[in-house]
Order: structure tokens, then C-alpha cells, then sequence
């Protein structure tokens, strides 16, 4: 079992050293951008517009609940049961890997990066979003989670393991509770 733990993880570091080093160069300012927190806001005020648009009055309520649950277990389960147990460190504080790879942040975040909490929080919004909507915004959605999570690998912060896994966690987070906040929402739209 070590055996295969070892090779996955000796894997997982060559596929991001490859992908970190062959990632365009003329990209870097981009995706410095996107993977920063503040840039989101007004896609994050967008959102809650729509949403209302969709679920007014007392059924905006339960999705304003439902989004409330999925950001906390999004990022607090990235955090308290993969990082904090796994211990990954990120490749950024990785001393077998300094020199190796373009590193673009200016500090690395966290000590340890798996799973991902962007990944996780992005892709968990994006599919709430999805099941909340309709098939145009869930995928914008992806497709902004996506940029957003691959960012990371980009400017040096995550391996791509802990962008997958993190992405799966929040997507199962996210469809989980959008359809746990849709249908009582559902219900209480006025007629």
C-alpha cells in the first residue's frame, strides 16, 4: 500500500511540475488575477441577483441558507478533513522542489495544499449554482471553477491532485446541498 501511496504521489508531482513549466508564461498575469478571493465579489453579487430573480421572497431564504451550508462545508471539510489530515505539503513549501517549477505568489498560503479549498469552494458553487439555475449558468460556472482551480497549478500553490480532489469534494458538496435547498424553495415560490 505505501508502495502505491509513493507512487502516486511521486506522479502526481512530476504531472505538476510538467503542467506548472509548460503553462504559457504570457498567462501568468491572468491567472495571478483569478485566483485571487476579491476578484469574485461581483460575480458573487451576480449570483445572489439571479438567484432572487429566480427563488423571490421566502423561497431566496432557503437558497441563502442552502448557500450559506455549502460554503461552510466546502471550505471547513477542505480544511478539517483533508488538509489538517493528510498533511500534504503544497510544492511551494516543498524544499525537494524549490527551483523546480515557476513559482508566481508571492508567499504560498497554507502549509499544506490537499485538497484544494479553492477547487473545493469553486466547484461547489458552480454545481449549486447549476441545480439552483439552469444549464447556461451551471456551465459558466465550470468553466469559471475550472480556470479558477487550474490557477493554482499555474502559479505554483497546489498539485493537480489536490485540484481533482478538491473539485470532486466540492461538487458532491455542491449538488448535494442544491438539491437539498431547491426543493423546499421550489415549494415556497410565490404562485
Amino acid at each position: 500500500m505505501m508502495n502505491l501511496i509513493r507512487w502516486f504521489v511521486e506522479a502526481d508531482t512530476q504531472i505538476f511540475l510538467w503542467m506548472n513549466n509548460n503553462s504559457p508564461a504570457f498567462l501568468d498575469g491572468f491567472f495571478l488575477f483569478i485566483t485571487r478571493v476579491d476578484v469574485w465579489i461581483p460575480l458573487y453579487a451576480l449570483l445572489l441577483f439571479v438567484l432572487y430573480k429566480k427563488y423571490p421572497g421566502k423561497a431566496f431564504l432557503w437558497i441563502i441558507g442552502g448557500l450559506v451550508i455549502m460554503a461552510l462545508l466546502a471550505d471547513q471539510g477542505s480544511v478539517r478533513l483533508f488538509k489538517e489530515t493528510f498533511q500534504r505539503l503544497r510544492p511551494c513549501n516543498e524544499p525537494a522542489l524549490d527551483g523546480l517549477f515557476r513559482a508566481l505568489k508571492e508567499g504560498c498560503g497554507g502549509k499544506y495544499g490537499f485538497v484544494s479549498s479553492h477547487a473545493a469552494n469553486t466547484f461547489a458553487l458552480a454545481f449549486f449554482v447549476g441545480i439552483t439555475t439552469n444549464k447556461k449558468w451551471w456551465t459558466f460556472m465550470v468553466i469559471w471553477a475550472f480556470l479558477v482551480s487550474y490557477s493554482r497549478i499555474h502559479i505554483g500553490v497546489h498539485y493537480p491532485a489536490d485540484i481533482f480532489f478538491g473539485a470532486l469534494f466540492g461538487a458532491i458538496i455542491g449538488l448535494s446541498v442544491g438539491f437539498a435547498a431547491k426543493r423546499p424553495a421550489q415549494v415556497s415560490v410565490p404562485a
